[in-house]
């Protein structure tokens, strides 16, 4: 016979997931701004492709934990 399945657990904790939601979001919408702002405020000859990807990059994947968060939080299991 084979031995009883582990249950698959979150390496999270449950309690922690509103707190990831919004620390992650709120750095993923300062950086987010920041990027904006860095747009509107440098001129097209003083820009740099790799502070642009970069910035844009780390707000991408802060939002996109902080709303996989958020989703957990609110009881959606994605």
């Amino acid at each position: 016979m084979a031995p009883p399945a582990k249950a698959i657990t979150s390496p999270v904790p449950d309690a922690w997931y509103p707190t990831l939601a919004v620390l992650m979001l709120a750095i993923g919408l300062v950086l987010t701004a920041s990027f904006f702002i860095y747009e509107a405020t440098s001129s097209k000859r003083n820009r740099s492709l790799a502070k642009e990807l970069t910035t844009g990059g780390v707000a991408s994947v802060f939002l996109g934990f902080g709303s996989l968060f958020l989703l957990l939080s609110a009881g959606v299991y994605v």
